[in-house]
């Protein structure tokens, strides 16, 4: 897909490969997320969206860390996959709290919603604080929090197990020497080769 794009466009796609696919999986996830808490709101759920939102979400976290470990951050990593799981779904759950944040407050601090409030007025809130702000918040907390602490930067080690040299590494190591002839003293000592017609004297 990558050789189909301009070279200019190719350039920045190619530098900022990882941020596209986390976005990627993020307009993923942000379908499944949408799709989930519009269902749950309109049934089971309706008398309680923000419930409704953290289901969503958790549902829409569990495929994000599959799609961002296997694919997304695919060449990060150095983590057992359990420490990795649980720092994953740990930043995850901080990130609900974000994603949820934005509704409550429309909900419940500025009461937007039925009966102080129309119908319209009430489902274009929920889509604005829960589904815009929610999970643009949430999102970027999630792409510094998973860069740093879930999906570091190689250090070296594949997830394979296999070693891996890093790009800064070897670079103070010593250039080899080229072997070279063990100069011998000439007669003024400067390091010239003595030649036969010299040992005549």
């Amino acid at each position: 897909m990558l050789a189909q794009l301009p070279t200019p466009v190719r350039t920045v796609a190619v530098r900022h490969r990882e941020l596209l696919k986390f976005t990627f999986v993020g307009a993923s996830t942000f379908v499944i997320d949408t799709s989930l808490f519009y269902v749950l709101k309109w049934t089971v759920l309706a008398p309680k969206p923000v419930t409704a939102k953290v289901l969503a979400v958790l549902i829409a976290t569990i495929v994000s860390y599959l799609l961002n470990r296997e694919w997304a951050f695919r060449t990060r990593g150095g983590r057992e996959r359990r420490h990795e799981a649980s720092l994953y779904f740990l930043f995850s759950g901080i990130a609900v709290a974000l994603y949820a944040a934005p509704l409550w407050i429309s909900r419940y601090a500025l009461h937007l919603q039925t009966p102080h409030t129309s119908r319209l007025v009430e489902e274009i809130a929920d889509f604005t604080a829960g589904q815009l702000l929610g999970v643009l918040l949430g999102m970027a907390f999630r792409w510094w929090a998973f860069r740093k602490w879930v999906f570091p930067a190689d250090r070296g080690t594949s997830r394979s197990g296999g070693r891996t040299e890093a790009p800064w590494e070897g670079a103070d190591r010593p250039v080899a020497e080229h072997p070279s002839r063990e100069p011998t003293r000439g007669s003024a000592g400067t390091g010239v080769p003595t030649t036969g017609a010299e040992n005549l004297h």
